[in-house]
């Protein structure tokens, strides 16, 4: 072998490993077809304490060509999973906003919105996501308030603050494989017979009882659950990875 192995000097005595210049930001170049994610902020960088999420969505307000969004961990990629799965929103922006606000004890900060989710009536609501020990905490509530009475008013109507533990690992599943079902391989015909089936059904338990009910492989009747679930028509346990033998019932009309 003739590559030359780089020697760090280090101090024989000093157990730990050596510290090396942290990876830089990841950027997502050109995608054919797709366009580029347009925060301000680029949250795709190297972390112990969160995992960062890059993924394409499609929204109305960009005539449904996919975009990239990056968020800054898996709640609020599950938050924005919901949203966009919903139907209700017109547009849903990552890291949209950055402005100055005063911080309660360590004078001017900056900080960025995470999400920006806009109804289709055209009320904008502004998103603060934290855990619940952090949100708990006498100096994180001094802190939301000091960013909310900083937000700039045209930027938003509303400012709503998230309990990223709502979103366990289960429920963050759930909305990333609804959201791709229900935006990317939609599928109406299968939608409505699934529909009909389940509400006609007096013995519905569990998703698999419909497979014996419809004619249509399970894997698509499964998927059109999932659909139907995002739209209100079934509802099921989010909490629990939502598969052939998970609990359906019909929502109350």
């Amino acid at each position: 072998m003739t590559d030359k192995i780089e020697i760090i000097d280090h101090d024989s005595w000093a157990y730990n490993l050596p510290k090396t210049r942290t990876a830089g930001k990841i950027t997502i170049g050109d995608i054919p077809g797709g366009l580029p994610f347009s925060g301000v902020r680029n949250p795709l960088t190297t972390s112990r304490t969160s995992q960062k999420v890059a993924l394409t969505y499609r929204t109305a307000a960009n005539n449904f060509v996919p975009k990239v969004g990056a968020a800054e961990s898996l709640a609020e990629a599950a938050v924005a999973h919901e949203a966009l799965s919903s139907g209700k929103f017109y547009d849903v922006e990552f890291q949209p906003v950055r402005f100055q606000y005063e911080h309660p004890a360590e004078g001017m900060h900056w900080h960025t919105i995470d999400l920006r989710l806009t109804l289709r009536n055209g009320l904008a609501c502004v998103v603060f996501m934290r855990n619940a020990t952090s949100l708990s905490k006498p100096q994180t509530i001094a802190e939301i308030a000091a960013i909310r009475q900083a937000a700039p008013r045209a930027e938003a109507h509303k400012f709503i603050v998230i309990d990223a533990d709502g979103y366990n690992r289960a429920r963050r599943d759930n909305l990333r494989r609804i959201h791709h079902f229900a935006c990317f391989e939609p599928g109406p015909q299968a939608d409505a017979l699934v529909e009909v089936a389940a509400y006609d059904l007096k013995t519905l338990w569990r998703v698999s009882d419909l497979f014996n009910v419809i004619d249509l492989p399970n894997g698509q009747i499964m998927k059109s659950c999932l659909r139907l679930i995002a739209r209100g028509a079934l509802k099921a346990n989010m909490n629990a990875v939502i598969a052939a033998n998970s609990r359906l019932w019909r929502a109350a009309k």
